[in-house]
Protein backbone atom coordinates (compact mmCIF):
# COMPACT_ATOMS: atom_id res chain seq x y z
CA UNK A 1 0.00 0.00 0.00
CA UNK A 2 1.48 3.49 -1.15
CA UNK A 3 2.12 5.83 1.52
CA UNK A 4 -1.02 8.46 2.18
CA UNK A 5 -0.71 11.84 1.23
CA UNK A 6 -0.54 14.40 4.05
CA UNK A 7 -1.80 18.11 3.62
CA UNK A 8 -2.64 20.39 6.15
CA UNK A 9 -5.17 23.27 5.31
CA UNK A 10 -7.30 25.99 7.55
CA UNK A 11 -10.34 24.45 5.70
CA UNK A 12 -11.53 21.42 4.82
CA UNK A 13 -15.36 20.91 2.77
CA UNK A 14 -16.54 18.14 1.95
CA UNK A 15 -18.68 18.21 -0.81
CA UNK A 16 -18.60 20.23 -3.93
CA UNK A 17 -21.98 21.27 -4.50
CA UNK A 18 -23.31 24.52 -4.79
CA UNK A 19 -22.90 25.30 -0.68
CA UNK A 20 -19.90 23.35 -0.22
CA UNK A 21 -18.28 26.08 -3.44
CA UNK A 22 -19.83 28.87 -1.45
CA UNK A 23 -18.08 28.48 1.95
CA UNK A 24 -15.25 27.49 0.56
CA UNK A 25 -15.09 30.66 -1.44
CA UNK A 26 -16.10 33.03 1.20
CA UNK A 27 -12.92 31.62 3.56
CA UNK A 28 -10.51 31.65 0.48
CA UNK A 29 -11.76 35.41 0.11
CA UNK A 30 -10.99 35.93 3.60
CA UNK A 31 -7.40 34.87 3.22
CA UNK A 32 -8.00 31.12 4.21
CA UNK A 33 -6.67 27.66 2.65
CA UNK A 34 -9.57 25.22 1.37
CA UNK A 35 -9.58 22.24 -0.18
CA UNK A 36 -12.56 20.97 -1.61
CA UNK A 37 -13.51 16.69 -1.29
CA UNK A 38 -16.04 15.96 -4.15
CA UNK A 39 -16.65 11.96 -5.30
CA UNK A 40 -18.94 12.99 -8.11
CA UNK A 41 -19.52 15.75 -10.15
CA UNK A 42 -18.13 19.54 -8.91
CA UNK A 43 -20.81 21.21 -8.87
CA UNK A 44 -23.57 19.28 -7.41
CA UNK A 45 -26.65 18.16 -7.23
CA UNK A 46 -28.29 21.83 -8.47
CA UNK A 47 -26.25 21.53 -11.16
CA UNK A 48 -26.80 18.23 -13.06
CA UNK A 49 -29.81 15.84 -11.58
CA UNK A 50 -32.21 18.90 -9.92
CA UNK A 51 -32.74 22.93 -10.24
CA UNK A 52 -31.31 23.52 -13.67
CA UNK A 53 -31.98 19.92 -15.71
CA UNK A 54 -35.89 20.44 -14.14
CA UNK A 55 -36.35 23.69 -14.35
CA UNK A 56 -34.90 23.10 -18.15
CA UNK A 57 -37.91 20.05 -18.29
CA UNK A 58 -40.87 22.76 -17.05
CA UNK A 59 -39.87 25.77 -19.11
CA UNK A 60 -40.82 25.09 -22.59
CA UNK A 61 -44.16 23.90 -21.12
CA UNK A 62 -44.73 26.57 -19.43
CA UNK A 63 -43.74 29.00 -22.25
CA UNK A 64 -46.22 27.20 -24.91
CA UNK A 65 -48.88 27.43 -22.41
CA UNK A 66 -48.45 30.73 -21.85
CA UNK A 67 -48.54 31.69 -25.79
CA UNK A 68 -51.56 29.30 -25.57
CA UNK A 69 -53.45 31.65 -23.52
CA UNK A 70 -53.23 35.03 -25.22
CA UNK A 71 -55.62 35.08 -28.15
CA UNK A 72 -52.94 36.34 -31.26
CA UNK A 73 -50.46 34.25 -29.79
CA UNK A 74 -52.35 30.91 -29.30
CA UNK A 75 -53.39 30.88 -33.49
CA UNK A 76 -49.42 31.40 -33.91
CA UNK A 77 -48.38 28.42 -31.74
CA UNK A 78 -48.25 24.11 -32.41
CA UNK A 79 -49.82 22.63 -29.50
CA UNK A 80 -47.10 19.96 -28.90
CA UNK A 81 -44.00 20.59 -27.29
CA UNK A 82 -41.34 19.01 -29.86
CA UNK A 83 -39.38 16.54 -26.86
CA UNK A 84 -36.44 15.75 -28.48
CA UNK A 85 -35.34 19.65 -28.46
CA UNK A 86 -36.46 20.15 -24.89
CA UNK A 87 -33.95 17.11 -24.02
CA UNK A 88 -31.48 18.73 -25.75
CA UNK A 89 -32.24 21.79 -24.02
CA UNK A 90 -31.68 19.97 -20.95
CA UNK A 91 -28.56 18.68 -21.70
CA UNK A 92 -26.95 21.73 -22.52
CA UNK A 93 -27.99 23.48 -18.99
CA UNK A 94 -26.31 20.62 -17.12
CA UNK A 95 -22.92 20.61 -19.43
CA UNK A 96 -24.06 17.45 -20.75
CA UNK A 97 -23.07 16.26 -17.20
CA UNK A 98 -19.16 17.31 -17.53
CA UNK A 99 -17.64 19.42 -15.34
CA UNK A 100 -14.97 21.02 -16.30
CA UNK A 101 -15.96 24.56 -16.03
CA UNK A 102 -17.05 24.05 -12.45
CA UNK A 103 -13.48 22.79 -12.05
CA UNK A 104 -11.96 25.70 -13.59
CA UNK A 105 -13.68 27.93 -11.46
CA UNK A 106 -12.55 25.96 -8.42
CA UNK A 107 -8.69 26.59 -9.71
CA UNK A 108 -9.37 29.88 -10.58
CA UNK A 109 -10.54 30.96 -7.15
CA UNK A 110 -7.37 29.69 -5.52
CA UNK A 111 -9.38 26.59 -4.02
CA UNK A 112 -7.39 23.19 -3.84
CA UNK A 113 -9.92 19.86 -5.06
CA UNK A 114 -9.43 16.71 -4.22
CA UNK A 115 -11.29 14.05 -6.21
CA UNK A 116 -12.67 10.98 -3.61
CA UNK A 117 -14.62 10.00 -0.43
CA UNK A 118 -13.58 11.54 2.56
CA UNK A 119 -14.89 10.84 6.26
CA UNK A 120 -13.64 11.95 9.53
CA UNK A 121 -11.37 9.99 12.17
CA UNK A 122 -10.96 12.44 14.58
CA UNK A 123 -11.48 16.44 15.24
CA UNK A 124 -10.42 18.70 12.85
CA UNK A 125 -8.89 15.04 10.42
CA UNK A 126 -9.89 14.26 7.49
CA UNK A 127 -9.42 10.51 5.45
CA UNK A 128 -9.82 11.11 2.04
CA UNK A 129 -10.11 7.56 -0.58
CA UNK A 130 -9.07 9.48 -4.00
CA UNK A 131 -10.85 8.31 -6.80
CA UNK A 132 -7.44 7.83 -8.81
CA UNK A 133 -6.20 5.32 -6.02
CA UNK A 134 -4.57 7.91 -3.67
CA UNK A 135 -4.93 7.75 -0.08
CA UNK A 136 -4.93 11.74 1.46
CA UNK A 137 -4.69 12.29 5.36
CA UNK A 138 -6.12 16.03 5.94
CA UNK A 139 -5.84 18.31 8.66
CA UNK A 140 -7.87 21.49 9.28
CA UNK A 141 -6.20 23.94 11.01
CA UNK A 142 -9.47 25.76 11.65
CA UNK A 143 -12.54 24.01 10.54
CA UNK A 144 -13.82 21.06 8.69
CA UNK A 145 -17.06 21.85 6.53
CA UNK A 146 -19.97 19.20 5.89
CA UNK A 147 -21.84 19.64 2.40
CA UNK A 148 -22.49 16.82 1.38
CA UNK A 149 -26.34 17.30 0.39
CA UNK A 150 -28.99 14.97 0.51
CA UNK A 151 -30.13 11.73 0.02
CA UNK A 152 -33.95 10.60 -1.52
CA UNK A 153 -36.43 8.75 0.66
CA UNK A 154 -37.10 5.19 -0.52
CA UNK A 155 -41.05 4.32 1.26
CA UNK A 156 -42.02 1.09 2.83
CA UNK A 157 -43.62 -0.48 -0.42
CA UNK A 158 -43.16 -4.05 -0.84
CA UNK A 159 -41.22 -5.04 -3.82
CA UNK A 160 -39.72 -1.71 -4.03
CA UNK A 161 -36.49 -2.93 -3.52
CA UNK A 162 -36.57 -5.85 -5.88
CA UNK A 163 -37.26 -3.89 -8.85
CA UNK A 164 -35.48 -1.11 -11.01
CA UNK A 165 -37.29 2.22 -10.50
CA UNK A 166 -36.36 5.77 -11.08
CA UNK A 167 -35.48 8.25 -8.51
CA UNK A 168 -35.32 12.24 -9.50
CA UNK A 169 -31.73 12.27 -10.59
CA UNK A 170 -32.94 9.27 -13.37
CA UNK A 171 -35.91 11.68 -14.22
CA UNK A 172 -34.26 14.90 -14.42
CA UNK A 173 -31.19 12.94 -16.80
CA UNK A 174 -33.38 10.34 -18.84
CA UNK A 175 -33.15 10.76 -22.59
CA UNK A 176 -36.36 9.08 -23.64
CA UNK A 177 -40.18 10.08 -22.59
CA UNK A 178 -41.84 6.87 -21.09
CA UNK A 179 -45.49 6.29 -22.43
CA UNK A 180 -46.70 5.76 -19.03
CA UNK A 181 -45.03 7.85 -15.82
CA UNK A 182 -46.03 6.58 -12.35
CA UNK A 183 -45.27 9.78 -10.00
CA UNK A 184 -44.93 8.61 -6.19
CA UNK A 185 -45.19 11.48 -4.04
CA UNK A 186 -47.09 14.63 -4.58
CA UNK A 187 -44.40 17.52 -2.92
CA UNK A 188 -42.35 19.49 -4.95
CA UNK A 189 -40.58 17.26 -7.21
CA UNK A 190 -43.23 14.87 -7.54
CA UNK A 191 -45.81 17.49 -8.75
CA UNK A 192 -42.83 19.70 -10.59
CA UNK A 193 -41.88 16.38 -12.98
CA UNK A 194 -45.29 14.91 -13.24
CA UNK A 195 -46.52 18.07 -15.22
CA UNK A 196 -43.29 18.23 -16.76
CA UNK A 197 -43.57 14.82 -18.19
CA UNK A 198 -47.64 14.73 -18.94
CA UNK A 199 -46.38 17.78 -21.35
CA UNK A 200 -43.62 15.83 -22.94
CA UNK A 201 -45.76 13.02 -24.12
CA UNK A 202 -46.21 10.72 -21.00
CA UNK A 203 -49.55 9.44 -19.93
CA UNK A 204 -48.88 10.15 -15.76
CA UNK A 205 -50.49 8.84 -12.82
CA UNK A 206 -49.65 10.60 -9.33
CA UNK A 207 -50.12 9.17 -6.40
CA UNK A 208 -49.84 10.55 -2.67
CA UNK A 209 -50.19 9.30 0.25
CA UNK A 210 -51.96 13.07 1.74
CA UNK A 211 -53.07 16.14 -0.12
CA UNK A 212 -50.84 17.56 -2.60
CA UNK A 213 -47.95 19.92 -1.66
CA UNK A 214 -49.02 19.24 2.33
CA UNK A 215 -46.94 22.21 3.41
CA UNK A 216 -48.48 24.68 1.26
CA UNK A 217 -51.54 26.63 1.69
CA UNK A 218 -54.49 24.47 0.27
CA UNK A 219 -56.15 27.22 -1.67
CA UNK A 220 -52.83 27.56 -3.62
CA UNK A 221 -51.97 23.30 -3.73
CA UNK A 222 -55.35 23.31 -5.54
CA UNK A 223 -54.54 25.68 -8.19
CA UNK A 224 -51.77 23.25 -8.93
CA UNK A 225 -53.77 20.67 -9.13
CA UNK A 226 -56.22 22.02 -11.44
CA UNK A 227 -53.42 22.72 -13.41
CA UNK A 228 -51.70 19.09 -13.66
CA UNK A 229 -55.09 17.93 -14.40
CA UNK A 230 -55.34 20.08 -17.13
CA UNK A 231 -52.58 18.18 -18.53
CA UNK A 232 -53.76 15.19 -18.09
CA UNK A 233 -52.37 13.93 -14.67
CA UNK A 234 -54.29 11.58 -12.97
CA UNK A 235 -53.75 12.65 -9.28
CA UNK A 236 -54.74 10.05 -7.24
CA UNK A 237 -54.80 12.09 -3.39
CA UNK A 238 -54.97 10.21 0.01
CA UNK A 239 -53.55 6.53 -1.24
CA UNK A 240 -51.53 4.18 -0.03
CA UNK A 241 -49.18 2.11 -2.67
CA UNK A 242 -48.92 -1.45 -0.82
CA UNK A 243 -46.67 -2.85 -3.61
CA UNK A 244 -44.90 -2.95 -7.06
CA UNK A 245 -43.64 -5.63 -9.55
CA UNK A 246 -41.97 -5.82 -12.40
CA UNK A 247 -43.48 -7.49 -15.10
CA UNK A 248 -42.36 -9.94 -18.13
CA UNK A 249 -42.89 -7.11 -20.82
CA UNK A 250 -40.65 -4.07 -18.80
CA UNK A 251 -44.03 -2.61 -17.43
CA UNK A 252 -44.41 -2.21 -13.72
CA UNK A 253 -47.69 -3.06 -11.66
CA UNK A 254 -48.61 -0.66 -8.63
CA UNK A 255 -51.01 -2.46 -6.33
CA UNK A 256 -52.80 0.18 -4.16
CA UNK A 257 -54.70 -0.24 -0.93
CA UNK A 258 -58.08 0.55 -2.46
CA UNK A 259 -57.84 -2.66 -4.45
CA UNK A 260 -56.87 -1.14 -7.87
CA UNK A 261 -53.77 -1.25 -10.22
CA UNK A 262 -51.75 1.45 -12.07
CA UNK A 263 -49.85 0.39 -14.97
CA UNK A 264 -46.56 2.15 -16.45
CA UNK A 265 -43.57 2.15 -18.34
CA UNK A 266 -41.35 4.03 -15.86
CA UNK A 267 -42.08 4.38 -11.82
CA UNK A 268 -40.67 7.72 -10.32
CA UNK A 269 -40.30 7.68 -6.49
CA UNK A 270 -40.62 11.56 -5.56
CA UNK A 271 -41.07 11.21 -1.52
CA UNK A 272 -38.60 13.83 0.03
CA UNK A 273 -35.14 13.69 1.07
CA UNK A 274 -33.08 13.52 4.09
CA UNK A 275 -29.32 14.38 4.82
CA UNK A 276 -26.57 12.37 3.12
CA UNK A 277 -24.39 11.94 6.31
CA UNK A 278 -24.15 8.56 6.28
CA UNK A 279 -20.58 7.20 5.71
CA UNK A 280 -18.65 10.16 6.65
CA UNK A 281 -17.24 8.78 10.46
CA UNK A 282 -19.53 10.86 12.46
CA UNK A 283 -19.28 8.51 15.17
CA UNK A 284 -15.65 9.34 15.80
CA UNK A 285 -16.84 12.58 17.31
CA UNK A 286 -19.66 11.27 19.07
CA UNK A 287 -22.89 11.44 16.69
CA UNK A 288 -24.63 8.18 16.70
CA UNK A 289 -28.19 7.49 14.97
CA UNK A 290 -31.14 8.09 15.90
CA UNK A 291 -33.91 5.46 16.85
CA UNK A 292 -34.62 5.81 12.81
CA UNK A 293 -30.85 4.31 12.40
CA UNK A 294 -30.56 7.65 10.31
CA UNK A 295 -27.51 11.10 11.27
CA UNK A 296 -28.29 14.24 12.03
CA UNK A 297 -26.57 17.35 13.69
CA UNK A 298 -28.14 19.98 15.02
CA UNK A 299 -26.12 23.55 14.29
CA UNK A 300 -26.17 26.91 15.74
CA UNK A 301 -26.56 30.25 13.52
CA UNK A 302 -23.58 30.15 12.23
CA UNK A 303 -23.67 26.62 11.08
CA UNK A 304 -21.14 25.31 13.70
CA UNK A 305 -22.33 21.44 14.37
CA UNK A 306 -23.25 21.76 18.30
CA UNK A 307 -22.17 19.13 21.44
CA UNK A 308 -18.92 18.29 19.61
CA UNK A 309 -15.42 16.85 20.57
CA UNK A 310 -12.48 19.31 20.00
CA UNK A 311 -10.46 22.38 20.75
CA UNK A 312 -12.41 24.74 20.33
CA UNK A 313 -15.27 25.41 17.41
CA UNK A 314 -14.53 23.10 14.33
CA UNK A 315 -17.22 20.84 12.84
CA UNK A 316 -19.53 23.07 10.68
CA UNK A 317 -22.59 21.89 8.36
CA UNK A 318 -24.26 23.85 5.59
CA UNK A 319 -26.85 23.09 2.92
CA UNK A 320 -29.09 20.06 2.76
CA UNK A 321 -26.72 18.46 5.11
CA UNK A 322 -26.92 20.71 8.20
CA UNK A 323 -31.16 19.74 7.72
CA UNK A 324 -32.97 22.45 8.13
CA UNK A 325 -33.99 24.39 5.06
CA UNK A 326 -33.53 21.70 1.54
CA UNK A 327 -33.21 24.56 -1.18
CA UNK A 328 -30.61 25.33 -3.07
CA UNK A 329 -30.61 29.11 -2.46
CA UNK A 330 -30.80 28.95 1.39
CA UNK A 331 -28.03 26.54 1.28
CA UNK A 332 -25.59 28.66 -0.78
CA UNK A 333 -27.03 31.48 2.25
CA UNK A 334 -26.15 29.32 4.73
CA UNK A 335 -22.45 28.79 3.04
CA UNK A 336 -21.94 32.48 2.72
CA UNK A 337 -22.50 33.03 6.58
CA UNK A 338 -20.17 29.96 7.50
CA UNK A 339 -17.37 30.77 5.62
CA UNK A 340 -17.45 34.22 6.56
CA UNK A 341 -17.99 33.21 10.62
CA UNK A 342 -14.83 30.57 9.76
CA UNK A 343 -12.95 33.05 8.45
CA UNK A 344 -13.64 35.87 11.66
CA UNK A 345 -12.92 32.78 14.06
CA UNK A 346 -9.75 31.90 12.57
CA UNK A 347 -8.52 36.04 12.79
CA UNK A 348 -9.72 35.91 16.33
CA UNK A 349 -12.21 38.74 15.15
CA UNK A 350 -15.46 36.38 16.06
CA UNK A 351 -16.34 35.05 19.31
CA UNK A 352 -19.37 32.93 20.46
CA UNK A 353 -22.88 32.90 19.02
CA UNK A 354 -23.01 36.04 16.31
CA UNK A 355 -25.67 38.47 16.42
CA UNK A 356 -28.74 37.85 14.77
CA UNK A 357 -28.61 39.67 11.49
CA UNK A 358 -25.15 39.79 11.26
CA UNK A 359 -23.11 38.36 7.84
CA UNK A 360 -22.12 35.33 10.20
CA UNK A 361 -25.73 34.49 10.95
CA UNK A 362 -28.81 32.15 9.35
CA UNK A 363 -31.00 34.38 10.70
CA UNK A 364 -33.38 34.10 7.50
CA UNK A 365 -33.56 30.40 8.02
CA UNK A 366 -36.04 31.20 10.75
CA UNK A 367 -37.82 34.07 9.68
CA UNK A 368 -37.67 34.32 5.91
CA UNK A 369 -37.15 31.12 3.96
CA UNK A 370 -37.97 31.97 -0.08
CA UNK A 371 -39.27 28.82 -1.90
CA UNK A 372 -40.86 28.48 -5.53
CA UNK A 373 -43.17 25.13 -6.71
CA UNK A 374 -41.66 25.84 -10.46
CA UNK A 375 -45.25 24.19 -11.60
CA UNK A 376 -47.83 25.83 -13.46
CA UNK A 377 -49.54 27.65 -12.40
CA UNK A 378 -46.65 28.47 -9.45
CA UNK A 379 -46.61 28.97 -6.13
CA UNK A 380 -44.18 30.81 -4.37
CA UNK A 381 -43.91 31.67 -0.32
CA UNK A 382 -41.46 33.16 2.02
CA UNK A 383 -41.82 33.17 6.01
CA UNK A 384 -44.26 31.52 7.67
CA UNK A 385 -47.60 30.76 6.76
CA UNK A 386 -50.58 31.58 9.34
CA UNK A 387 -50.87 27.74 10.83
CA UNK A 388 -46.87 28.04 11.92
CA UNK A 389 -47.18 31.89 12.93
CA UNK A 390 -49.65 31.09 15.39
CA UNK A 391 -47.93 27.78 16.62
CA UNK A 392 -44.68 30.34 16.76
CA UNK A 393 -46.60 32.24 19.65
CA UNK A 394 -47.31 35.65 17.43
CA UNK A 395 -50.63 37.67 17.72
CA UNK A 396 -50.94 36.45 13.95
CA UNK A 397 -53.69 37.59 10.99
CA UNK A 398 -54.14 36.80 7.60
CA UNK A 399 -55.55 38.67 4.47
CA UNK A 400 -56.16 36.47 1.18
CA UNK A 401 -57.37 37.03 -1.94
CA UNK A 402 -57.54 35.92 -5.50
CA UNK A 403 -55.37 37.48 -8.13
CA UNK A 404 -58.03 39.62 -10.19
CA UNK A 405 -55.43 42.95 -11.45
CA UNK A 406 -55.37 44.57 -14.60
CA UNK A 407 -52.23 42.59 -15.09
CA UNK A 408 -53.17 39.13 -14.31
CA UNK A 409 -56.01 39.83 -16.92
CA UNK A 410 -53.42 41.14 -19.81
CA UNK A 411 -50.95 38.21 -18.82
CA UNK A 412 -53.56 35.26 -19.94
CA UNK A 413 -57.16 35.10 -20.57
CA UNK A 414 -59.05 33.52 -17.73
CA UNK A 415 -55.97 33.75 -15.27
CA UNK A 416 -56.44 32.22 -11.61
CA UNK A 417 -54.35 33.33 -8.99
CA UNK A 418 -54.40 33.66 -5.35
CA UNK A 419 -52.33 35.44 -2.61
CA UNK A 420 -51.87 35.76 1.42
CA UNK A 421 -50.02 38.16 3.56
CA UNK A 422 -49.57 36.59 7.29
CA UNK A 423 -49.38 39.31 9.78
CA UNK A 424 -47.94 40.30 12.95
CA UNK A 425 -50.85 42.39 14.99
CA UNK A 426 -48.47 43.42 17.34
CA UNK A 427 -45.61 45.01 14.77
CA UNK A 428 -47.60 45.73 11.94
CA UNK A 429 -45.43 43.73 9.88
CA UNK A 430 -45.45 41.05 7.40
CA UNK A 431 -44.63 37.22 8.68
CA UNK A 432 -45.23 35.32 5.40
CA UNK A 433 -46.98 35.60 1.93
CA UNK A 434 -48.07 33.31 -0.73
CA UNK A 435 -48.55 33.65 -4.20
CA UNK A 436 -50.28 31.09 -6.55
CA UNK A 437 -50.24 31.56 -10.46
CA UNK A 438 -48.72 31.66 -13.58
CA UNK A 439 -45.66 33.76 -13.09
CA UNK A 440 -46.14 34.89 -9.71
CA UNK A 441 -42.41 33.36 -8.55
CA UNK A 442 -41.37 37.25 -9.72
CA UNK A 443 -43.50 38.60 -6.90
CA UNK A 444 -41.71 36.75 -4.32
CA UNK A 445 -38.55 38.83 -3.81
CA UNK A 446 -40.54 42.21 -3.34
CA UNK A 447 -42.22 39.70 0.27
CA UNK A 448 -38.81 38.50 1.15
CA UNK A 449 -37.41 42.00 1.60
CA UNK A 450 -40.94 43.15 3.38
CA UNK A 451 -40.55 40.21 5.58
CA UNK A 452 -36.31 40.31 6.40
CA UNK A 453 -36.75 44.38 6.64
CA UNK A 454 -39.76 43.99 9.03
CA UNK A 455 -41.17 47.03 6.82
CA UNK A 456 -44.22 48.64 8.46
CA UNK A 457 -47.30 47.91 6.83
CA UNK A 458 -48.46 51.69 6.90
CA UNK A 459 -44.76 52.20 5.23
CA UNK A 460 -45.52 49.16 2.81
CA UNK A 461 -48.66 50.92 1.98
CA UNK A 462 -46.42 53.78 0.14
CA UNK A 463 -44.77 51.06 -2.64
CA UNK A 464 -46.77 51.95 -5.14
CA UNK A 465 -46.65 49.23 -7.65
CA UNK A 466 -46.46 49.83 -11.63
CA UNK A 467 -50.14 49.48 -13.32
CA UNK A 468 -50.63 47.60 -14.94
CA UNK A 469 -48.72 44.34 -13.64
CA UNK A 470 -49.85 41.30 -12.08
CA UNK A 471 -47.85 43.08 -8.38
CA UNK A 472 -51.08 44.93 -7.97
CA UNK A 473 -52.42 42.10 -5.91
CA UNK A 474 -49.97 44.03 -3.34
CA UNK A 475 -52.25 46.81 -3.45
CA UNK A 476 -55.12 45.36 -3.29
CA UNK A 477 -53.80 42.88 -0.23
CA UNK A 478 -53.49 45.97 1.67
CA UNK A 479 -56.72 47.60 0.96
CA UNK A 480 -58.36 44.61 2.14
CA UNK A 481 -56.21 44.89 5.52
CA UNK A 482 -58.15 48.31 5.73
CA UNK A 483 -55.07 50.48 4.55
Amino acid sequence: MPEPVKQEFDVVVIGAGAAGENVADRAVQGGLSVVLVEAELVGGECSYWACMPSKALLRPGTALHSAQTAPGAKEAVTRTLDAAAVLKRRDHFTSNWQDDSQVDWVKDSGIDLIRGHAWLTAPKSVQVAGLDGTSHLLQARHAVVLATGSMPNMPPIEGLEDVQVWGTRDATSASEIPERLAVLGGGVAGTELAQAYARLGSTVTLMARSRLLGNYPEEAASLVAAGLRADGVDIRLNTVTEGITANDDGTFSLQLADGSAVIADKVLVATGRHPALEGLGLESVGIEPDSRGRLNLSTDISGLVEGIPGDGPWLYAVGDAAGQNLLTHQGKYEARATGDAITARAKGELSGRPADWSRYAQTANQHAVPNVVFTDPEVATVGRTLESARKDGYNASSVELPIQVAGSSLHSENYEGWAQLVVDEDRKVLLGATFAGPDVSELLHAATIAVVGEVPLDRLWHAVPSYPTISEVWLRLLEKYGL
